[in-house]
């Protein structure tokens, strides 16, 4: 099974390709950022989100969608953006027949972590300790940033919910 995790963002969105085998074990194939400019217009922006997706669920082929969802925000001026980016990202799953798992921020700490309120560097220590990343250039800016790694830890909740 391939699981495309994705963690929606206006500017930056994350993405993670996961592989599970017969085993149960656990693959990362792919993950990093899909970066719209923020100068962009708010169209312009939503539709290289849209392309981008299409354009790995395309290469990648994955049986799931698997995406975090609105919880809560403490700033209401990222809700409507990212909830845009979301549609078009549900959109591309819709329109390539792909099932979707949603996970809120805190479950996807509660799985990885084993505690909803955990760090940004406790997840992505944990991540580290389930998935081998040794064959990817850490150092590489799409991946490097919370967001990727966000959409590995999603794409791990589906990966789990599945087994």
């Amino acid at each position: 099974m391939i699981i495309l995790g994705i963690d929606p963002g206006s500017v930056l969105t994350g993405y993670a390709i996961l592989k599970k085998d017969n085993k149960k074990c656990l693959e990362v194939l792919d993950f990093g950022c899909i970066n719209a400019d923020k100068f962009s217009a708010t169209g312009e922006r939503l539709q290289k989100i849209h392309k981008d997706i299409i354009k790995l669920i395309e290469r990648y082929k994955p049986n799931l969608l698997a995406i975090e969802t609105l919880f809560f925000f403490k700033n209401l001026k990222t809700v409507m953006p990212v909830s845009q980016t979301r549609g078009v990202i549900l959109l591309a799953a819709a329109e390539k027949k792909i099932p979707i798992l949603e996970f809120t921020p805190l479950q996807m700490k509660m799985t990885i972590v084993g505690y909803g309120r955990a760090e940004k560097k406790q997840v992505q220590e944990m991540i580290r300790n389930c998935v081998d990343l040794s064959k990817f250039d850490l150092k590489k800016n799409h991946r490097k940033k919370d967001d990727s790694f966000d959409a590995i830890g999603v794409a791990i909740c589906a990966a789990f919910k599945n087994y």
